[in-house]
Parts: C-alpha cells; sequence; structure tokens
C-alpha cells in the first residue's frame, strides 16, 4: 500500500466502491465510514487546542483543495469528509485524512 499522507489531491476522481473505500479505511486508524462520509471526532483539553486544530485541517484543506465539513466545539472537533463531485468517498477524503494524522503525529 502506498503513503496516503504523502500523495496529492487529484481534481478528477471516481467515486470508491465499498471494498476500496474499506482498504483506504485501515490506512487511517480512527476513522469510520458512515453512509458514504468518512469521519473522526478529535477530542481537546480546550477551546484553544480546539481551534489550532482548525486551523491546521484548513491549511490542508486549502493545499489540497478539497475541503471536509467541520463541526467545532469547546473541546471537540467532528472532521467529515465526502467527495460532492462523485456522491460518496474518492480516494482525496483518505488522502487528506491521512494528512491530518500525519499533522497531528509529528
Amino acid at each position: 500500500m502506498t503513503n496516503l499522507a504523502a500523495r496529492h489531491c487529484k481534481p478528477s476522481v471516481t467515486k470508491l466502491g465499498s471494498a476500496d473505500s474499506a482498504s483506504f479505511a485501515a490506512q487511517v486508524p480512527g476513522w469510520q465510514v458512515e453512509a458514504d462520509v468518512l469521519v473522526k471526532v478529535f477530542p481537546f483539553k480546550n477551546y484553544y487546542e480546539t481551534m489550532a486544530f482548525v486551523n491546521m485541517v484548513a491549511w490542508i484543506a486549502h493545499r489540497e483543495d478539497h475541503h471536509p465539513d467541520m463541526t467545532v466545539s469547546y473541546n471537540k472537533c467532528r472532521v467529515a469528509f465526502s467527495t460532492h463531485s462523485v456522491g460518496g468517498l474518492s480516494e482525496n477524503d483518505f488522502i487528506c485524512a491521512a494528512k491530518i494524522e500525519s499533522a497531528l503525529s509529528a
């Protein structure tokens, strides 16, 4: 398998089947596939840490031109990726999730 975090999003992608989604999901531990959406809730100690995380995700999303839906609370952030143009999950969703995980572990 390739290192998803080292890859970059492509502008033209196709919708993944369930087998491919499961294979990619195994490469981003803690992320769940829920009805064609890749989701993870990140807990934090306080609002400041939550907002720092939101800004980091925004930076990754901007660089990859692939933007998640985020729900922000005082001490947590729910990140949800899907590729609207294909009506479900694409490889881009998993690439961005891997980049978030890589940034958090650095």
